[in-house]
């Protein structure tokens, strides 16, 4: 379990196939302090299982269905990604129930400066989208986020001077993929309703 508050900004070292598979390399510094193999961490908010550890770096497995449903086989060397330690008991809980558990994918459409602050559209599919509502919770690139508006193929919210400056977002360019997590408890409330339905057709 995560809270979508991001640690540090790590730096990728390197995307590599290995074995049939592939493994990603993050070069960090906090994540690390206490790091142990086996332990989960949140790259770009997709929770993945340390292999193998560096003074200065990390290495974490990708399957077939993570790098289908993120954007982490879209990194290149020296891109920065988000990176968040999974909550301890004894934590502090500042985002909301970030699961790191990617369900799709979205498209950032545009930047726009409001002050010191920064609005931020991104268009996402209706699938993921049905889950999206006005002052509900999303999870951008693993950033616990507070959604504004809601249109038919996008959303928008703002960050603040402070986020800008300890996220990887702002350094996107529009038509950048974002991985999105939506509000685990909307999906369950979808379906103990369809549940409902069913069970009172009588089946």
């Amino acid at each position: 379990m995560f809270t979508g508050i991001v640690e540090e900004i790590g730096d990728v070292e390197g995307l590599r196939e290995s074995d049939g598979g592939w493994t990603l390399t993050v070069r960090a510094r906090t994540v690390l302090e206490d790091a142990r193999l086996g332990d989960s961490l949140a790259v770009n908010g997709a929770c993945l299982t340390v292999t193998a550890l560096q003074p200065n770096a990390f290495t974490v497995g990708l399957s077939p269905e993570t790098l289908r449903r993120t954007n982490l086989g879209d990194l290149r060397p020296g891109d920065g990604v988000n990176l968040e330690r999974s909550l301890a008991a004894t934590g502090r809980f500042g985002g909301h129930f970030v699961q790191g558990h990617i369900d799709g994918t979205g498209v950032v459409r545009a930047f726009r400066p409001d002050g010191d602050s920064l609005w931020v559209t991104v268009e996402a599919g209706p699938d993921l989208l049905r889950y999206i509502v006005p002052k509900g919770y999303i999870a951008v690139d693993g950033v616990s986020l507070t959604v504004v508006d809601v249109f038919p193929d996008s959303f928008t919210f703002m960050l603040v001077a402070y986020t800008q400056q300890h996220i990887v977002l702002p350094r996107r360019a529009p038509g950048s993929r974002v991985n999105l997590e939506v509000d685990v408890l909307a999906k369950y409330v979808e379906k103990l309703l369809g549940e409902g339905r069913y069970a009172a057709r009588g089946h």
